[in-house]
């Protein structure tokens, strides 16, 4: 038995038992999976509007996608389209952990999604419609579409789940506090269950404009599937991307009572503030570094526990070389052994929904004991020398049993979720 075992009950251990994914990759978690393992990128040619004034003409888009396959035709015009891919990863996330509200009593079963810009396609819309014909013909619909906290509304509503209900707002980290205060939630008995996760669709004008302006986004505009390249020595900027991750947390008493299946258990959770610059990180890493250690003290592990991270990893020039900074402080002569990857390289930067998604390829990397790539690695960065699983996954060495997934956001946010193998 852990140490994390000895010090909480069962009514304050947090288990993984159900996953939702809409992806650049992929529509649902089996094929997202499928194609990260493969890796395959998701990055192509922006399809969503005019990106010929653009310096920036690719993005990692959700392909395929019909919202009315979960939504209603006539709500789901009401809806922004991050609410749809929340709506879709939360729908199969609920199925995939058989999750009966009933069971637990409708205020006991919680919701905390978060996104990093939420409802921007109506925004934009609505207000390009007001410019046109005036303020009467802006929608009634119009606040209820573009609120951030719409996602956990909606999906309380479509599931029934009237216990706490909450939206994170925390740039890049958005995904990772979601699942981390979540399970807060439940260990303070707040909640029994939650759902959790982000969600965001950005892919717009304004937004691409304004990451081309600052200089964050890859100009690799001939190479699209290559531009995406996390601690290679030539990236040059992150991809813009779309989507949601959703996960099922449950109490682990109540959730083996019910016979649930369980993927993994979050065992760690740290947050810290850079209280630096709105932007850039810490290049020291000090920032990433407290959370870190602040994730391994919650989860009562020593740093050579853990076998694998699902690193931020960007793509930028100054967060990969941070970042892996910060590893090398906090996990010092275990850095070398460690493996970590950047899935950013095949579905770019989901920002809001970042932390939630990488978060799920980290619980099924403990499931199916391999390790995810990152792809598009092809030079060596003198200041990234650690093992990032280069190009090709493979399976682990030996057993696979605690992972850590990073974040860190814009304004200097910092989340860290660990698991364990259950």
């Amino acid at each position: 038995m852990t140490l994390s075992d000895t010090r909480r009950t069962p009514a304050q251990r947090v288990v993984v038992t159900g996953l939702g994914l809409v992806t650049p990759v992929g529509n649902d978690v089996p094929g997202s999976w499928r194609a990260i393992l493969a890796g395959t990128s998701g990055v192509g040619l922006i399809s969503h509007f005019d990106h010929t004034m653009f310096k920036t003409h690719i993005a990692a888009e959700v392909k395929d996608f019909d919202p009315t396959l979960y939504v209603d035709k006539k709500e789901a015009r009401r809806m922004d389209r991050f609410l749809h891919f929340a709506a879709a990863a939360t729908q199969e996330a609920v199925a995939d952990a058989k999750l009966d509200v009933a069971y637990y009593g409708a205020s006991r079963v919680g919701v905390l999604i978060g996104s990093g810009i939420g409802g921007i396609h109506i925004l934009l819309e609505q207000h390009d419609l007001m410019k046109e014909r005036g303020p009467r013909r802006v929608s009634p619909f119009a606040v209820p579409g573009l609120m951030l906290n719409s996602a956990s509304a909606h999906v309380s509503i479509m599931i029934g789940a009237r216990g706490p209900n909450l939206a994170v707002a925390t740039a890049c980290a958005t995904g990772s506090h979601a699942l981390g205060e979540a399970a807060d939630f439940i260990r303070r008995g707040r909640a029994d269950a939650m759902i959790c996760g982000g969600s965001e669709a950005a892919i717009m004008p304004m937004a691409v404009a304004g990451f081309e302006n600052m200089g964050a986004v890859s100009g690799r505009n001939d190479e699209p599937q290559r531009a995406s390249r996390p601690f290679d020595k030539d990236r040059d900027g992150f991809v813009m991307g779309e989507g949601a991750g959703i996960m099922i947390l449950e109490r682990l008493d109540k959730a083996q009572a019910r016979g649930a299946r369980i993927y993994a258990e979050l065992i760690g959770y740290g947050l810290t503030a850079d209280a630096y610059h709105i932007t850039a990180p810490l290049e020291d890493g000090s920032g990433a570094v407290a959370c870190m250690e602040s994730a391994l003290a919650d989860a009562g592990l020593a740093p050579e526990a853990v076998d694998y991270i699902n690193a931020h990893g960007t793509s930028t020039p100054l967060n990969d070389a941070s970042e892996t900074l910060a590893v090398k402080i906090v996990f010092g002569a275990h850095a070398y052994r460690l493996a970590i990857s950047s899935t950013k390289s095949m579905t770019g930067h989901l920002m809001g929904a970042a932390g939630a998604i990488e978060a799920i390829f980290s619980v099924l990397a403990l499931r199916d004991q391999i390790l995810p790539p990152t792809i598009n690695y092809d030079t060596p960065d003198p200041s990234c020398d650690l093992d990032y699983v280069p190009n090709h996954a493979r399976p682990a060495v030996g057993e696979l049993n605690i992972v850590m997934s990073n974040s860190f956001g814009f304004g200097g946010h910092n989340g860290t979720v660990v698991f364990r193998r259950f």
